[in-house]
């Protein structure tokens, strides 16, 4: 299996470290850090996380990371981190 992050994703990684760095900068660059590590661990296991039907016939994913949901999707070898938000966002 391959990781492969999308633009959208990888701009979420950078609008959530906006939002957390005036507050607390170590906090930002942890979490930020986490979540970009937190898909890595999909490569042994890439269906651990629960299927969203409402994507069908894709297979579309999401997995929670602390108070943060990551979506992926799986394609063949590679699985594509497609978005991550705070889980209070209004998405």
């Amino acid at each position: 299996m391959e990781l492969k992050w999308t633009n959208k994703a990888l701009s979420d990684l950078a609008r959530l470290h906006e939002f957390l760095a005036p507050v607390n900068k170590i906090a930002a660059a942890r979490t930020v850090q986490s979540l970009a590590a937190a898909p890595t661990n999909l490569l042994g296991n890439p269906h651990i996380g629960k299927r969203l039907e409402e994507f069908d016939p894709r297979d579309v994913r999401r997995i929670l990371v602390g108070h943060y949901e990551v979506r992926y999707e799986i394609q063949e070898s590679i699985i594509y981190v497609l978005r991550l938000w705070h889980t209070r966002e209004n998405r």
